[in-house]
């Protein structure tokens, strides 16, 4: 299967849904409908059930984790401490970028190429490490952002309660112990969950309307470097060559790593004030690239 081949049926969702809010084929109210639908059910039930039924043996591993957050976290510091000490920026401005530079769409993207690409029993790698994706980086960026220490435990414990890392939690937490569902449960939980990635693609390309790269396209390109450039290549050089992992957990990492800018470090950008008009051109941009990038990394790694 090519790149292309791989990409098209997502990109294609992504546009439909652009599209039918470019052109108000759907109203504001019926898009906003179906995005607390999919976020705050389809996507929840699919994470659970998946992480429920997933084989973990491979998925929880300390080579894994590392291969992912030694390169995430790394990538993090050093952008902030070239933002704050080369380019002088204050350390919220910094704190902002670097999550910018580091912040992947896991769930929207780099799930369904996953599963296309390599098969729905590597969705449980995805699932483990986005359980700490966004608490890690949040948390990283509250605590930098000096003038937002006051109220960290306030921003944070949104994180504590967000949908997706209850589902996955607890969808850990049942296949763990091996608790036992009725069959017939599961099969109505599996139903819910299958609009779930069309859905999310649909709402993405949606909120992309939302989004402008006027003004601020030279500081969105700098991120986008970093997030589709800089990034998976460490990512890739470390779960290869440092760690050494079979070739298909190495894209699965990598191809984690490559997606986009998630829409929620826009965000916390909001939430601090500041780089808001950054990070949305970024969310816009990085989106456009990764068609490119994430082609790149499909045809050397998958196909």
């Amino acid at each position: 299967m090519t790149a292309l081949a791989i990409l098209f049926p997502i990109i294609f969702v992504v546009l439909a849904g652009y599209g039918c809010a470019k052109f108000k084929i759907l109203s504001t109210s019926a898009l906003d409908g179906l995005r607390q639908f999919v976020f705050n059910l389809a996507i929840p039930v699919f994470l659970f059930i998946s992480m429920y039924r997933a084989d973990l043996t491979q998925a929880l591993s300390t080579s894994v984790m590392l291969s992912f957050y030694l390169p995430v976290l790394t990538v993090y510091l050093l952008c902030f401490a070239t933002l704050t000490l080369l380019m002088k920026k204050n350390t919220a401005d910094s704190a902002t970028l670097a999550l910018a530079g580091t912040y992947s769409n896991t769930v929207l993207v780099a799930l369904p190429i996953i599963i296309s690409s390599l098969g729905p029993e590597y969705g449980a790698m995805v699932f483990v490490i986005i359980t700490f994706h966004s608490a890690l980086l949040f948390g990283c960026t509250f605590l930098l952002a000096s003038d937002f220490q006051g109220r960290f435990i306030k921003a944070f414990k949104p994180l504590l309660v967000n949908p997706i890392v209850v589902s996955i939690s607890v969808g850990l937490l049942c296949n763990y112990v091996g608790l036992k569902l009725p069959q017939a449960l599961q099969e109505g939980l599996l139903l819910l969950a299958e609009p779930a990635i069309a859905g999310a693609l649909f709402a993405l390309g949606a909120s992309l309307n939302n989004y402008s790269l006027k003004g601020a396209w030279r500081g969105a390109l700098c991120v986008s470097v970093v997030k589709l450039i800089v990034l998976p290549s460490a990512v890739f050089a470390l779960a290869k060559f440092g760690m050494q992992l079979p070739t298909k957990q190495v894209a699965v990492l990598t191809l984690m790593s490559a997606s986009p800018l998630g829409v929620n470090a826009y965000l916390v950008a909001r939430q601090l004030q500041c780089q808001q008009s950054v990070l949305a051109s970024s969310v816009v941009l990085s989106t456009l690239l990764s068609v490119l990038t994430l082609a790149f990394w499909l045809t050397a790694l998958v196909t």
